[in-house]
């Protein structure tokens, strides 16, 4: 089974979902279902449709976490020397050549990924084009509108 690689964050954030839904979620919805049912006739009782629907969902959601978790590769970058590439879980500081502006993504896994946090995907573009790159290397990223330039400014392992 091909392993995904994940950070220490996400791995937590996951497993505070994972516990939310058993210990919580899941002990409302059983009881939203056994209200539903003191109200007679299953068939056209929505309540109880509506409460076994959610009840889906989370099952559902928990055997996602539950399968992510056990297939990831939980990677600590603060553990590693900093040689100063580009790697999975780094902090890349980079200067868009284009418009001089300065911005820093983190390269994360997919799951994890939020571009408005920042997080971005090591599957994304700009992220397979920083891979392997040290500080002060140029990175293009082809885009639909055409090659992006940045330059790495710093490279972090936070």
């Amino acid at each position: 089974m091909k392993q995904t690689p994940m950070t220490i964050r996400g791995a937590q954030r996951l497993r505070e979902e994972l516990d939310y839904l058993k210990s919580v979620r899941r002990p409302q919805i059983i009881e939203a279902i056994a209200d539903a049912r003191e109200h007679g006739d299953l068939k056209e009782n929505a309540e109880y449709h509506a409460a076994r629907e959610q009840q889906g969902f989370c099952e559902g959601r928990i055997q996602e976490i539950e399968a992510k978790l056990s297939n990831a590769q939980i990677i600590d970058i603060t553990k590693l020397p900093n040689n100063g590439k580009v790697i999975f879980g780094a902090t890349v500081t980079l200067f868009k050549v284009e418009d001089e502006k300065e911005i820093t993504y983190r390269v994360v896994g997919d799951d994890e990924s939020d571009i408005k946090s920042n997080l971005i995907s090591v599957n994304s573009p700009i992220a397979r084009a920083l891979i392997g790159k040290e500080e002060d290397d140029v990175a293009i990223v082809r885009t639909p509108s055409g090659d992006v330039e940045y330059e790495i400014l710093k490279v972090e392992y936070l």
